[in-house]
């Protein structure tokens, strides 16, 4: 087998000699950076700035980017700006449809930003903010941006085929089929998993729900506007939307306010079916019309929001009180999560470092709306990226906060009891101190009657972002208005990946029955579109509803697999594409992919056969299982659980995760077997080698490959508006042939 042509081969871009301003820039980037992790590594004690985390994250991030990525895709994919991606090929206006990469980064950042990078690292800050400070950062330049950029670029080069099928076609049915039902599986619990932190923040809160209610009709105009409109017109756009976004989350605030308040104050339960119904229409309506802009309109503010609290930490220069590394780190029992170090604290950070879930998207939505394979870099990297640095700003809003007060707000009502009396000598058991009349005095800052066991990450995180904007804009008197202000922000934040992989999901379920029933694979059949999209919202939407009526069922069953799951999918998706690194003939740099699954694998096994076979009830399944139906059995009912059903239903629940977690782990181990056969195969048998890629067509859009065009892009966009070259002007509706 022969190695892909060199970049230089089909147009990719020269490298030349960096000028002496280049080099000396470059070197003061990586010098913040260094002097920052410095700052955090080698501190004794004493509390640092919070600015040196954001210095450190930053600096690594550009450094990141600019040569490892770059690296990555054209040294080891030899992107090629020259092929067709199937946004151009197969356009039909509905999902395949080629779309600017300002909107699309905007689509693709809205949909893999989930709760994850808001909440993992806020309750990995029990630990300390140093361990899930170094995983994220390092985790996410050599691991989770990886993942997704190599992911949405192979998917790109297969007709958008989804990852359990690009399992099924370059591992073989068995591996394949493995794949596909963890994956699917996975996807499921996923959605609901968010779908119920979106519940949990805007119930009872008309702001909340106004202003994300009117997200969609902006929305639908952005989408009309640049499809009928004004075609291509994407800064007029944008600031339109960004104009109407502002507007309508301020009108949330009078609307809370006003006579309005209780026809936007919802139930759970109405919320659920509310989202059930979103999550259809944004999955069966054409990506131009709802899902695109609406993710692109919600980036604005997700980006901005994180923009600011960037800016207000160096301004504000909060001082980080959580230790560097508590003594949970080693001994394993904290009050939020049990489990050691390793693998927990990995595999709790999650989406900020690495997503399995990111890989859906990258091979989802995504790959059938990219213009040009050259932007498979700047979306698949830059997005992960940006996610990366949410996680960083949700570290620094756990960790500027009194100690005392992060275990008061994340500790279960088991752990520190319902009074503040209670709770601050709970704390103090804890290692750390904090007054009753601390503790009040905190829920009344932010207009909260208690904030005492606010479980879950978000209630932390905003907690720390009205620290910080209370430091620069209004002093206490704001502090309650940008604590509600963050909840809203959260639920905005989440919702954009519940209907995204909800039109993932369809996708994904499309490509499974489409083996046994060819015609359900075609994206443009009505029918089987409806079909599977109301297959994977009745899915998600099942254990929702269950979750926000019984406590202990539903969703709520099975949130405790929710970070594993996640991070096996991962697996999956680093062993796809490894196999897919060998079987192109870029065997030599298969440790791209090789060395984070390696690391993933051991990571998630680790936690894995804990989560199965521990003696701590707090970690094993099944030993909390023994312990609960041993309770049972003398007629004792052991809290949480309130009564003898309660019991019966946690000794369920814990049975349930514990074999869902031994088969997720079954269903991983063979693909990676199976994905490791074919690999050998590939390289003592090249010739028996079948690569499901499409055929090479030439392409006719023009575009950059970044955020700003380059003078030689620049030039090309010019002649094609000028009808020298063919392509897409840089006011041309995007996929315009001239």
């Amino acid at each position: 087998m022969t190695e892909p042509a060199a970049p230089s081969d089909r147009g990719t871009v020269g490298r030349g000699s960096p000028s002496p301003a280049q080099i000396a820039i470059w070197t003061a980037v990586a010098l913040a950076g260094a002097v920052g992790w410095a700052m955090l590594a080698l501190s004794r004690g004493e509390e640092i700035s919070a600015a040196w985390m954001v210095a450190a994250a930053l600096g690594t991030y550009a450094i990141g980017y600019r040569f490892y990525s770059r690296f990555i895709a054209y040294r080891v994919l030899r992107v090629d700006k020259t092929r067709a991606t199937p946004a151009e090929r197969l356009d039909n206006g509905v999902d395949f449809h080629p779309t600017d990469r300002r909107v699309l980064f905007g689509h693709h950042f809205a949909a893999v930003a989930g709760a994850g990078p808001l909440v993992g690292p806020v309750l990995a800050a029990q630990m300390g903010y140093l361990p899930g400070t170094i995983w994220i950062v390092v985790g996410v330049i050599l691991a989770g941006a990886v993942q997704d950029m190599v992911t949405l670029f192979f998917s790109t080069r297969r007709d958008g085929r989804s990852l359990g099928q690009m399992a099924r076609d370059e591992i073989g049915p068995f591996g394949g089929a493995a794949a596909l039902v963890a994956v699917f599986a996975i996807m499921i619990i996923l959605l609901a998993v968010l779908a119920l932190v979106i519940v949990n923040a805007l119930a009872e809160s008309p702001w909340g729900v106004f202003s994300i209610a009117m997200t969609i009709p902006i929305a639908l105009f952005m989408g009309f506007y640049l499809r009928v409109l004004r075609p291509g017109r994407v800064t007029e756009v944008s600031v339109v939307g960004v104009a109407l976004l502002l507007l309508a989350i301020v009108a949330g605030g009078w609307v809370a306010e006003s006579s309005l308040a209780e026809t936007f104050t919802l139930s759970k339960g109405t919320l659920v079916l509310w989202m059930i119904a979103y999550g259809f229409l944004a999955s069966v309506l054409p990506v131009w019309m709802l899902l695109a802009p609406r993710d692109y309109l919600s980036t604005f503010m997700k980006v901005g929001t994180i923009a600011l609290l960037a800016l207000g930490v160096f301004i504000a220069l909060p001082t980080l009180k959580m230790p560097a590394v508590t003594d949970f780190a080693s001994r394993g029992d904290g009050p939020i999560f049990a489990g050691s170090m390793f693998p927990f604290v990995f595999i709790t950070v999650a989406c900020g470092a690495l997503s399995g879930f990111h890989a859906l998207v990258s091979s989802g939505t995504t790959p059938k709306m990219i213009q040009k394979e050259t932007q498979v870099r700047m979306v698949g990297y830059g997005a992960m990226l940006t996610e990366s640095f949410v996680a960083i700003m949700a570290m620094i809003t756990a960790c500027i906060i009194d100690p005392g007060l992060f275990f008061a707000v994340n500790a279960p009502v088991g752990a520190i009891g319902d009074s503040v009396q209670s709770a601050s000598e709970a704390v103090a058991g804890f290692g750390f101190s904090i007054s009753p009349e601390a503790l009040t005095a905190a829920a009344e800052s932010v207009e909260e009657e208690s904030l005492l066991s606010r479980t879950g990450g978000a209630p932390t995180f905003a907690l720390g972002m009205s620290e910080i904007f209370s430091a620069v804009v209004g002093g206490a008197a704001m502090k309650a208005f940008w604590y509600h202000f963050a909840i809203m922000f959260e639920a905005l934040f989440i919702l954009t990946t519940v209907d995204a992989g909800t039109r993932v999901g369809r996708f994904m379920l499309q490509d499974t029955l489409g083996n046994l029933y060819k015609p359900l694979r075609d994206v443009s059949w009505k029918p089987g579109v409806w079909l599977t999209s109301a297959i994977v919202v009745g899915g998600w939407g099942y254990f929702l509803w269950v979750g926000v009526h019984d406590p202990l069922g539903g969703i709520n069953q099975l949130f405790p697999l929710f970070g594993i799951a996640n991070q096996l999918l991962a697996a999956v998706a680093l062993a796809v594409c490894t196999t897919l690194l060998v079987k192109s003939g870029r065997l030599k740099w298969a440790w791209v992919t090789g060395v984070p699954l390696a690391w993933d694998v051991a990571v998630t096994l680790t936690a894995s056969w804990q989560k199965i076979f521990s003696g701590d009830p707090r970690v094993g399944f099944f030993t909390q299982r023994s312990i609960y139906q041993e309770g049972i059995d003398n007629g004792e009912v052991i809290a949480p659980a309130k009564d003898m059903d309660e019991m019966h239903t946690i000794v369920t629940n814990s049975t349930v995760d514990g074999v869902l977690c031994a088969l997720f782990a079954l269903l991983i181990i063979v693909v990676i077997v199976d994905a490791g056969r074919v690999c050998w195969k590939a390289v003592h048998a090249p010739e028996t080698v079948k690569l499901h890629e499409a055929p090479y067509q030439r392409s006719t859009v023009v575009a950059p490959a970044g955020l700003f065009a380059t003078k030689e892009e620049k030039a090309e966009m010019a002649a094609a508006a000028a009808g020298d070259g063919g392509g897409t002007g840089p006011e041309r509706p995007v996929g315009t042939r001239s």
